[in-house]
C-alpha cells in the first residue's frame, strides 16, 4: 500500500448519535475519529461484498407448533401465550 493521507472534512451528525459515539469512544479509550473511520470502513466493506445486513437465524430445534396451536387464529395463539394475563 502507498502512503496514507488524511483530509479534514465536516460531517453533520445528529446530537444523539454523536453523544453515543463519544460515550463509546471514551469507554473504549478510542478517539471519535477512529470510531467513525471504523464504522465507515465496515459499511464500505459490506457494500463492496454486495451484501445487506440480514437478521441472523435464531431458530431452535423442535417439532414446530404444538398440535393445539396448528391452525389457531391470532386471538387463540395470544390466549395460549398469555392466558389469564390478558
Amino acid at each position: 500500500m502507498g502512503m496514507v493521507g488524511h483530509m479534514k472534512t465536516t460531517v453533520e451528525i445528529s446530537d444523539g448519535l454523536l453523544q453515543e459515539a463519544r460515550r463509546i469512544a471514551s469507554q473504549e479509550g478510542a478517539t471519535l475519529r477512529s470510531l467513525i473511520e471504523e464504522g465507515l470502513r465496515a459499511v464500505l466493506e459490506r457494500r463492496a461484498r454486495g451484501g445487506r445486513w440480514t437478521l441472523p437465524d435464531a431458530a431452535v430445534d423442535g417439532e414446530g407448533l404444538r398440535p393445539e396451536a396448528r391452525g389457531a387464529s391470532w386471538e387463540e395463539l395470544r390466549a395460549m401465550t398469555y392466558g389469564e394475563r390478558l
